[in-house]
């Protein structure tokens, strides 16, 4: 039986994406989600979560500020020297970025630095992923799992960047080789500490135009594989001005919002042959 969890990306961006992990999450259609500790909606998300035993936690690790006009930057104490930040102090908007200007040592330092705000605020993490997956970005995927392992939760990966939904903003034509070698060897690291290995991470199709309908059902209707990750994004209409803040694809997210808040798709999940689970529930 596939195991599948449905998990809420870029939870503490705003306020929108706030209301519909906690609303989803009890609601029983999004079973974990993850926090951007930098965002400026942070301390909402880890006030409720410190609260709220139900909410299944983790850390969005995040090194891209991509938005247009909302922008945030690093946590630690990282300046232009660290290669993390733009002319303006703050995150790039590209992986591809980071990857250029990045230093290794900035990165898992700017890492940790989220995980333990996380923590310090009362969140039960339960376990690490990556904003825009540039955590597996080759030069310090290594350095994720064992961030990962030195603070005892698992980390979000695939054995090859092909099963990773969201990777388009790591890989490249240039290094796709070295890339997919990279991972590997991460996953098999991580395997062996007694992390789980996903087989699939899908994503919440960001080019949908507005006048498309969604079908998540055809998304999810034939799964084959053991252990699935749906990178999900839902976010309520007006939460900190979504509608402003991604003005061309804002409408996906509150698409996602929208139908997994109603009673037909839960009881469409329910009718599948899945077992939905959460991050702790795959950690014990």
């Amino acid at each position: 039986m596939t195991r599948l969890v449905i998990h809420a990306d870029d939870v503490g961006m705003c306020h929108g994406a706030n209301r519909a992990y906690v609303e989803l999450s009890h609601f029983g259609t999004i079973t974990s989600g993850s926090v951007m500790v930098p965002c400026p909606w942070f301390s909402e998300i880890a006030e409720m979560a410190a609260n709220d035993d139900a909410l299944d936690c983790g850390i969005h690790l995040t090194l891209n500020a991509e938005k247009a006009h909302y922008r945030w930057g690093p946590v630690s104490s990282a300046g232009p020297s660290s290669g993390l930040v733009d002319e303006h102090g703050y995150f790039w908007r590209t992986v591809a970025e980071v990857r250029r200007f990045a230093h290794l040592n900035a990165v898992e330092q700017e890492w940790r630095a989220q995980i333990d705000r996380a923590l310090a605020a009362g969140i039960n993490v339960t376990h690490l992923d990556a904003h825009m997956g540039s955590a597996l970005a080759p030069e310090w995927c290594d350095r994720y799992v064992a961030v990962g392992m030195d603070y005892g939760v698992p980390v979000l990966i695939t054995e090859s960047l092909a099963a990773y939904g969201p990777n388009r903003h790591v890989a490249s034509p240039v290094d796709a080789q070295a890339a997919d070698e990279a991972i590997k060897a991460a996953a098999a690291t991580a395997r062996e500490a007694g992390m789980p290995v996903f087989d699939a991470v899908l994503e919440t199709d960001f080019s949908r135009p507005p006048h498309l309908p969604a079908d998540y059902e055809a998304m999810l209707g034939k799964l084959d594989a053991d252990l699935v990750f749906c990178a999900f994004h839902p976010n309520a209409r007006g939460g900190a001005e979504i509608e402003v803040i991604e003005p061309d694809t804002f409408h996906v997210r509150t698409d996602e919002y929208e139908l997994f808040g109603t009673d037909g798709w839960k009881e469409w999940l329910a009718s599948q042959p899945y077992e939905l689970a959460s991050m702790g529930d795959l950690t014990g």
